[in-house]
């Protein structure tokens, strides 16, 4: 979800065991003509033609002027016989050099696409190492749901991509079905704290400034691709069941402790809801500045300064995050029409998580937003809510409603083992919504084709679950 530096508000919507490495995705998108669309909710992201299986990032970084200098090393295979090909990069970075297999060639770079001409034609199943050399002032890229990339902080940056801002910041192919493994590399003034997706491989510090390498083994969409600097401090949670840091100012430690205290309860909690945490680590980045609402990364979950202000009033938003780690970061939809696989997933988690502690109940809750989703009728479906309305609340709301009458229909045994086997078969993969109904089809004794058409593929609201 989009995210935005602002003052402190209350807002009702939230943000937005490790198995095989390098599986690859399960969804491939068509190969045709460079012209066609990969994805209609986003028709300018994305690229034909080739697949990449990793990025090198080396980033060095200067806070105090917001400049931003990148060298991409780039690992593809061709698809198909490739004349020449593109990769998505805003035009607010320079690019000042472009190497294919060890040689210099000819580029264009307009309307965010970076367009290279090999030295000779790749053949398919040809390989490709690109590296790029791009610098400038990263800033968000403006679209239908405000600015998303990289953005400056009071002191420092975030980079807040969902869901097309990672070519504000590095040469990608920007669609969430590309996944591939990740090393950043990032050099930045020695006071400032670097953190990215991954786990920690190295920290140096020489003449003033500090370099801190991260491997990300797990494929990773570009969107949530993520680097962090900030004024922080690093805070060591827990060991089991997975190493959990925190990373932020020293003034908010201590309200830390009131805010995100019950997270690594919500950890094993969901560990044993939604089956074993899908990375090696877990990280939680509380920003100097205040932000709208929290986001999520690869690995880690960013949230402001109002978030952490001990009243425990985010609470909610702590196990919305978290549980997009499992729905959204391993387990990621193939198409954005598919957004409530992610936010209907981690809505109804912040639900159980209530029920779990003492609060509300899952049907509680259920129950309070289906009169809210009843008074403000749509006119989409929640399978195709159309771009403009993606990150809209009621696709959240409903999402999460559309998976307590499955659970009311199936019985919670049935429910929680879909769950566990939806992370375990796709974990690191890319689905759909049809992936999801035809698994749910082998936990039920009855057909689901009456649910899926109530409420995921008509506007109109269905009757409450019994």
């Amino acid at each position: 979800m989009p995210v935005s530096i602002a003052n402190p508000k209350s807002i009702e919507q939230g943000d937005w065991v490790p198995g095989k490495l390098g599986r690859r995705s399960l969804h491939q998108p068509l190969l045709g003509a460079p012209a066609d669309h990969i994805d209609s909710y986003l028709p300018n992201n994305g690229n034909l033609g080739y697949r990449i299986s990793r990025y090198d990032l080396e980033l060095t970084y200067k806070v105090a002027t917001n400049r931003l200098v990148v060298t991409s090393t780039i690992t593809a295979t061709s698809f198909q016989q490739l004349n020449s090909f593109s990769l998505d990069l805003a035009t607010t970075m320079s690019v000042a050099r472009v190497t294919v297999n060890g040689q210099r060639v000819r580029y264009t770079h307009r309307r965010n696409k970076l367009t290279i001409t090999p030295p000779g034609v790749i053949d398919p199943g040809g390989a490709l190492t690109v590296i790029i050399r791009c610098s400038g002032n990263p800033r968000p890229i403006k679209g239908t749901w405000g600015e998303v990339g990289w953005e400056e902080l009071s002191e420092g940056a975030l980079c807040a991509n969902q869901p097309n801002g990672a070519a504000s910041w590095f040469p990608c192919d920007d669609h969430p079905v590309s996944k591939a493994s990740y090393r950043f590399t990032i050099t930045t003034d020695s006071p400032f704290y670097a953190l990215a997706n991954g786990v920690l491989q190295s920290k140096r510090v020489k003449a003033g400034q500090t370099t801190w390498v991260y491997e990300q083994v797990e494929p990773m969409s570009t969107y949530l691709a993520s680097v962090q600097v900030g004024p922080y401090r690093l805070r060591e949670l827990a060991t089991r069941p997975v190493p959990v840091k925190a990373v932020l100012p020293q003034r908010l430690m201590s309200t830390f402790d009131i805010d995100f205290g019950r997270q690594l309860e919500m950890i094993e909690t969901f560990s044993e809801m939604f089956g074993p945490y899908p990375f090696p680590q877990y990280s939680v980045v509380v920003t100097d500045d205040p932000l709208e609402i929290p986001i999520e990364a690869q690995s880690f979950s960013i949230f402001g300064a109002n978030h952490c202000d001990g009243t425990r009033g985010s609470e909610r938003l702590v196990a919305h995050e978290l549980a997009h780690q499992w729905f959204g970061n391993s387990v990621t939809l193939a198409r954005w029409r598919d957004i409530w696989l992610h936010e209907g997933f981690a809505c109804y988690a912040e639900w159980l998580w209530s029920q779990h502690c003492g609060g509300k109940s899952a049907d509680e809750w259920a129950s309070h937003y289906y009169a809210k989703l009843a008074a403000r009728p749509v006119s989409v479906p929640l399978s195709d809510p159309g771009p403009s309305q993606m990150f809209e609340d009621w696709v959240y709301k409903r999402g999460a409603m559309t998976l307590h009458a499955l659970r009311l229909t199936i019985g919670d045994g049935n429910f929680f083992a879909l769950l566990r086997r939806w992370t375990d078969k796709y974990r690191y993969g890319s689905v759909t919504t049809e992936d999801f109904t035809t698994l749910a089809a082998g936990f039920s004794s009855t057909s689901l084709t009456g649910l899926w058409q109530a409420w995921l593929h008509q506007p109109q609201l269905p009757p409450y679950p019994r």
